[in-house]
């Protein structure tokens, strides 16, 4: 192929790119809704926390940036938990990894396991962590893809529950 094909060829690939749509969600939008078993086989639907702020959280066991951030979403539910904010996890495993990392972790928030619809409503989820931050109306104000430290998100809780 020439250089000249070649840089044509290069250039549709790029704008093809920038115009397709990356993810199904967009910040500002409300986050859809959905309803998942938790790792209890307990149904939890995102609309039960309308009124809180949420972090919305897709993760998975093997995951060594999830196992670094887990620790920080723990603190984070047992200091403003109380305060119309939790900490969901998807988990994007079986349930029965879920469980039972849930278990190992001292988790104590809601540990979700994904049906593989709700993690392509939110994405597709191709990198994880790959976190939400909803307000309490329901909207989505920030993602985050990777490992984020817990000042990060303690700040947005603060903004959020003022």
């Amino acid at each position: 192929m020439r250089p000249g094909k070649i840089f044509i060829f290069a250039l549709a690939l790029l704008v093809l790119g920038a115009c397709s749509k990356g993810n199904a969600v967009e910040i500002g939008a409300n986050a859809p809704d959905f309803s998942l078993a938790d790792t209890n086989g307990k149904t939890v639907n995102l609309s039960e926390f309308k009124g809180k702020v949420v972090i919305l959280d897709f993760f998975a066991s093997w995951c060594p940036p999830c196992k670094q951030e887990i620790p920080d979403f723990i603190e984070l539910e047992r200091t403003y938990g109380g305060k119309d904010f939790s900490v969901i996890g998807v988990a994007l495993v079986s349930a029965d990894e879920a469980g039972e990392f849930a278990g190992k972790m001292g988790i104590n928030y809601p540990v979700l396991v994904d049906d593989g619809k709700v993690s392509e409503l939110y994405g597709p989820i191709r990198s994880i962590p790959t976190t939400f931050i909803i307000d309490k109306s329901g909207r989505i104000v920030k993602m985050y893809i990777g490992f984020r430290p817990k000042d990060i998100f303690e700040a947005d809780i603060k903004g959020l529950l003022k």
